[in-house]
């Protein structure tokens, strides 16, 4: 018996339904100036990498000005390039390049918090109490006698409470840093300044925005108690009063609007932390923004019952509305998913983790890579401390602490640190295991990652089966999941041993190669394969 999951045929296409987006950490792409640091120079020279790879788009962190106290998502100028990453001219110069190779460039937008160094909140802590400079942000009275407690018992993200008392008394809300205060949505000039900030960069010919926390612009009413703590861990599984309320589609809408009146197929992409996949299918309504990251599918364990329930529910949310699925394995917010399969076992974390990228690319949708992982890179989790820039790290309460670990510096070439990334060094210290992990190892070694995914991007793109479009499941042995796409039959299996089934057709590609004897086959242990029918 299978089970067929389709996407309703009404459905607009675009170009975004099926595309595969490449994520570029700015920091640790490419150093052109021999500083340490990645740079807009440096990933233009390196974009023929991407393109090689097979991707149909570059999604790029914030390269804007900031102090760095959040790696760049606490935004001084929007408008403004960090001189730490290069110049307007070089943004230019890299999406025209871009282009060029067929790329699309979709730039970060970071709409809930800006630097406490933004001329608006300079401009709010030198206002009076009540002062119109302060209505742009989140700033309140504390609570007790002399309102020495801070307004409500929200906690930053990053450990903490979420609010900090100024000179003359007021708390400010900041959800992350202290570095980073939460905007005041209600306000219209928030509003009509992120209006001017995105015509700004789609005028100088970007393609698209990824929407940094869509889920949090707007709070309750009243900033209610939440009367729990450790609620970093709440998120994405529990209804919070400062994520994912209902006021933040009127906002969505509004840029769908404005992307819309824009030629090419801009597009709007919500990180967005929703406690179930329906409220997450809500971001991506006809009306509303293009595409949703799905952290279900990449919280999922190595588990074919889970990782079928995920799926099931991702696709089933997005076709609801007409949209499409997106999938993502890792990012540069969370352990690199060779590490999280395998923990210290790194070969085992490998054969799970090229099986997990044929299984994602095979599935309805699009597709978003984090640099590296077309690599096999694992997370780096010996970092000296003095090393760590995670702000999380130095405050208790919040996230894990450990996202330096994903965002060390890529290796490209040669056999000793800092393996081609720049002339200077790089600004988190790379292992000695990166030496047979470089772009250079690995190229022309046809059992290599790097060589895996070249060969899938182009058979994803060759095969009209593949990306957007239906998806039927077929019955399968336990611990295996066999599903479906026009020509083209998927096998997983997740068991650390082989399994046999019949033969489903002619093997196109394999992460590990299975034993063919006729009718029947056994499917490697912790393996992947497409099949032509």
């Amino acid at each position: 018996m299978t089970q067929e999951l389709t996407t309703p045929q009404t459905a607009p296409r675009g170009w975004w339904r099926d595309a595969v987006i490449y994520q570029v950490y700015v920091r640790s792409f490419a150093d052109s100036d021999g500083d340490g640091i990645g740079d807009l120079r440096g990933i233009r020279e390196r974009l023929p990498h991407v393109a090689r790879l097979g991707a149909d788009a570059v999604w790029l962190t914030p390269f804007y000005a900031s102090p760095q106290a959040d790696g760049g998502y606490d935004v001084a100028d929007y408008r403004v390039v960090d001189p730490l990453f290069g110049s307007l001219d070089d943004a230019r110069e890299l999406i025209t390049t871009a282009h060029a190779l067929g790329l699309r460039v979709i730039t970060d937008i970071v709409p809930n918090h800006t630097s406490d160094q933004h001329v608006w909140f300079r401009a709010a802590l030198a206002d009076r109490r009540g002062g119109p400079a302060r209505a742009r942000y989140h700033f309140r009275p504390g609570r007790g006698a002399d309102g020495e407690l801070p307004p409500n018992d929200w906690e930053s993200v990053f450990g903490g409470p979420a609010w900090t008392r100024t000179a003359d008394g007021d708390w400010y809300l900041h959800l992350f840093a202290p570095e980073q205060p939460d905007l005041n949505w209600d306000s219209p000039e928030v509003h009509a300044e992120f209006d001017s900030i995105l015509r700004f960069w789609l005028d100088l010919g970007v393609d698209g925005f990824r929407i940094d926390v869509a889920h949090g612009m707007v709070k309750a009413a009243g900033l209610p108690d939440i009367g729990a703590r450790e609620q970093a861990r709440m998120i994405g599984s529990q209804v919070l009063p400062f994520f994912d309320q209902d006021g933040v589609h009127e906002i969505h809408r509004g840029w769908r609007e404005l992307l819309d009146s824009y030629d090419g197929e801009r597009i709007g992409v919500a990180e967005a932390w929703a406690p179930s996949p329906e409220r997450l299918a809500l971001y991506v309504r006809p009306d509303e923004l293009h595409q949703a990251f799905n952290f279900q599918f990449l919280n999922c364990p190595w588990d074919a019952s889970a990782m079928h329930a995920v799926i099931d529910a991702s696709l089933a949310a997005t076709g609801s509305v007409g949209a499409p699925t997106t999938w993502v394995l890792s990012n540069h917010d969370v352990a690199r998913h060779v590490t999280r399969y395998g923990g210290d076992d790194y070969a085992l974390g490998l054969r799970r983790a090229r099986a997990a990228a044929l299984l994602m690319l095979a599935l309805p949708g699009s597709t978003y890579i984090y640099q590296g992982e077309e690599l096999g890179l694992p997370e780096v989790t010996d970092l000296p401390d003095e090393a760590r820039q995670d702000p999380s790290f130095f405050r208790s309460d919040g996230q894990e602490g450990l996202r330096d670990g994903c965002r060390v510096p890529l290796p490209w070439s040669g056999d000793q640190s800092p393996y081609g990334f720049g002339s200077g060094g790089s600004w988190l210290p790379q292992p000695d295991g990166f030496k047979g992990l470089t772009v250079e190892a690995q190229t022309g070694d046809p059992r290599s990652t790097l060589e895996l995914y070249r060969a899938a991007l182009a058979l994803r793109r060759e095969l009209p089966g593949l990306g957007d479009g239906p998806m039927s499941w077929l019955p399968a042995p336990d611990g295996v999941l066999i599903l479906g796409r026009p020509g083209v039959v998927c096998t997983l299996n997740t068991t650390g041993h082989a399994v046999e089934t019949a033969t489903p057709g002619r093997l196109l590609i394999a992460s590990a190669a299975p034993t063919v004897a006729g009718a029947t086959t056994a499917l490697s242990a912790d393996s992947c394969a497409w099949w032509a029918i």
